[in-house]
């Protein structure tokens, strides 16, 4: 393989190690600093993960002349700042999604992905699995059909009340967390469906005790070639859902866990001639996506991900926060 990508992680995020360290693992690439509001807790991380050194701070981790990948998985309200710290230090970036609080903040870390001219990359790691791209082929092969309407739902049991997912500072909310990926595949049928979704309507729920935050947002959405989908996410589910479900003219295929397709590989394709089940694997999507993203670095390997369509996705949350009723996340003050 090529030289391996020297990564630096912000926060001391337990996600991080199914995300990164464990791709990064399974991929020869090196975990060489990670930083954290606490060194103790960094200190701690670093051992138990087999990263190669602490730094002092985000902002030291950034200006590290070693580091050349910055990931970041810190909470919503954090990505677009220090995404655009590691910009500016000509760092490339892999941030966990959605790479900022709102369009605006979205639209500042392209403008500044492109100045940097580095690799920038919105972590929706489930587009790179072959349980993803197994549904895309399905509908492309015209075996179901002419696309009619698709369903996507994610969620999942209520994170405890202190998490910062329930916070409207730090960009919180069901949508952020959960919904962002209902809209991103969404919005990856586009080829298939006459151009881009819009937004039709959207309705959504508050947290009680937490103002402005959505536990929950269904959104209804329109394609230009006919087709409908619906986009709905839960943050205080009874249980755990993230599926898909593309339905066409002739049949329909269901992938009953798109987001975390290594838990759950299978693909269902039901038509007039009877069902059948695929199963696709279960190598981490996370994996995967390092691998594309380390592609791009080292040889330039085109990517279906970039500062662009992270812009795009955000102003589609910001449609659909305003339609439900609420306000788009605030910037960190």
């Amino acid at each position: 393989m090529s030289e391996p990508l020297r990564i630096g992680i912000l926060g001391a995020a337990r996600i991080s190690g199914a995300s990164l360290i464990g791709p990064a693992r399974a991929t020869g690439h090196r975990v060489v600093a990670v930083a954290a509001r606490d060194r103790n807790r960094a200190e701690a991380y670093a051992a138990e993960h087999g990263v190669e050194r602490v730094a002092g701070s985000y902002a030291e981790l950034i200006a590290d002349p070693e580091v050349e990948v910055v990931y970041n998985p810190l909470a919503n309200g954090l990505h677009g700042p220090w995404n655009l710290a590691a910009l500016a230090a000509g760092k490339h970036v892999l941030s966990e999604k959605p790479s900022a609080s709102n369009a605006e903040e979205a639209a500042e870390v392209r403008e500044a992905a492109a100045k940097a001219g580095t690799v920038f990359m919105e972590a929706f790691h489930y587009l790179f699995h072959p349980v993803t791209r197994r549904l895309h082929e399905v509908l492309a092969s015209g075996e179901i059909g002419e696309l009619r309407h698709v369903e996507a739902m994610v969620a999942i049991q209520a994170p405890p009340d202190t998490d910062p997912r329930w916070s409207l500072p730090l960009a919180g909310g069901a949508v952020m967390d959960l919904g962002c990926y209902s809209l991103h595949a969404l919005r990856m049928l586009a080829p298939w469906a006459g151009g881009a979704p819009r937004l039709v309507s959207a309705r959504g729920g508050q947290r009680t005790g937490a103002p402005g935050i959505d536990e929950w947002l269904d959104a209804d959405l329109a394609f230009p070639g006919g087709a409908t989908g619906s986009a709905r996410c839960h943050m205080a589910y009874d249980g755990l859902e993230m599926s898909c479900r593309i339905i066409g003219s002739r049949g329909e295929v269901l992938a009953p866990n798109f987001v975390l397709p290594h838990t759950d590989d299978r693909v269902v394709v039901r038509t007039g001639d009877g069902e059948r089940t695929e199963r696709l694997g279960t190598r981490s999507s996370y994996t995967y996506q390092l691998e594309a993203f380390a592609d791009r670095v080292r040889g330039g390997a085109p990517l279906p991900l970039d500062a662009d369509d992270a812009v795009t996705t955000m102003t589609l949350i910001d449609a659909a926060y305003r339609a439900a009723g609420f306000e788009p996340r605030p910037r960190l003050s």
